[in-house]
């Protein structure tokens, strides 16, 4: 399939991603901060100022990891990183805004609210700024003039999770969407139901975890029928692990996206797999294609998006990428 042999391709350079040093930091922060600096092999291109929006909230751990990978593309290619989050639209749409206000060099920014965010992006690349897109906005990125997307297909991930369920003989499936609005988590779902048929989705925000859990405990209590759980990001998928014992559930677990606590998870078998989009390889790649086509007039994809997932973790395959992962980079 295409997306298989995009993903493929992607992947191969997650070698030279992953052997960059790479900076830690806390998630989800909503200030902005800046990052990056030099040493070791940095281009002797001019300096320039890129900024990273994303729609991560508070505490979600998912985006260390993608700021890791633009973090060592900043710091390979002489880029001062600025970093910005909001889970808010209208708010992030105003963080493009004030990127472009600030005259950088380059935006890379998520798309999860395109209605919001897509007309600030437009008026970034009217106004001369190179923008890639990365992690969602599949289906709009192309609409804004962006250099390229970064990301893995939402709906096609589904459509592998809900085939893999099926093998799995599940018979009723809870899809966990964390944040209301977020086009990518909505095309997961809808992605599994396309395959699998018995789905029903349960809306939970991701930023309240005693909230969260107390929500899929009630409905676990409640609805027998269902055998599976599936959590759109690592955090959640632990969340429901341990409302499943809560409410004396034998549901089993299965998660979107890998962390280091992930790891322990599926090697135990408390959750039965994660589909992961390599997001380390997202924030490389999106901040790198900035660099390419302000220095040398490259983009990256053909004018297509270039896939970074899905590709699954489970039992058998764990050992691959565990070190990744304890590292914080997978």
């Amino acid at each position: 399939m295409r997306w298989q042999k995009k993903a493929v391709a992607a992947s191969a350079v997650i070698a030279l991603a992953t052997a960059l040093a790479a900076c830690s930091s806390s998630g989800g922060k909503q200030e902005e901060e800046n990052s990056g600096g030099s040493g070791g092999n940095v281009a002797d291109t001019p300096r320039m100022k890129v900024a990273l929006i994303t729609h991560s909230g508070p505490g979600d751990t998912f985006w260390d990891i993608v700021r890791r990978g633009a973090e060592a593309a900043a710091k390979k290619d002489n880029i001062e990183l600025q970093y910005s989050a909001d889970p808010d639209g209208a708010a992030q749409a105003n963080l493009v805004q004030t990127a472009i206000d600030s005259k950088v060099d380059g935006i890379a920014v998520t798309l999860n609210k395109p209605d919001a965010v897509i007309p600030n992006v437009k008026k970034a690349v009217a106004a001369g700024v190179p923008v890639s897109v990365l992690n969602g906005g599949l289906d709009s990125w192309k609409t804004t003039g962006a250099v390229g997307y970064f990301g893995q297909d939402e709906r096609i991930a589904g459509q592998a999770t809900g085939d893999k369920l099926k093998q799995l003989g599940a018979k009723k499936v809870i899809c966990v969407i964390h944040e209301q609005g977020n086009v990518s988590l909505e095309a997961r779902c809808q992605g599994i139901k396309d395959k699998f048929g018995n789905v029903e989705n349960v809306n939970v925000n991701g930023t309240d975890q005693p909230g969260t859990q107390a929500t899929l405990t009630s409905k676990l209590q409640a609805d027998k029928t269902a055998d599976y759980v599936v959590a759109l990001n690592a955090g959640i998928a632990l969340t429901a692990v341990t409302a499943a014992k809560d409410a004396g559930s034998a549901a089993k677990i299965a998660s979107f996206d890998m962390s280091k606590e992930m790891v322990a998870a599926v090697k135990d078998g408390t959750v039965q797999f994660a589909v992961d989009q390599q997001p380390y390889l997202q924030g490389y790649l999106a901040i790198d294609a900035i660099w390419l086509y302000k220095t040398n007039g490259n983009t990256i994809g053909g004018g297509e998006a270039t896939l970074t997932g899905p590709a699954f973790i489970d039992k058998s395959n764990i050992a691959a990428v565990e070190k990744f992962a304890t590292a914080g980079t997978r």
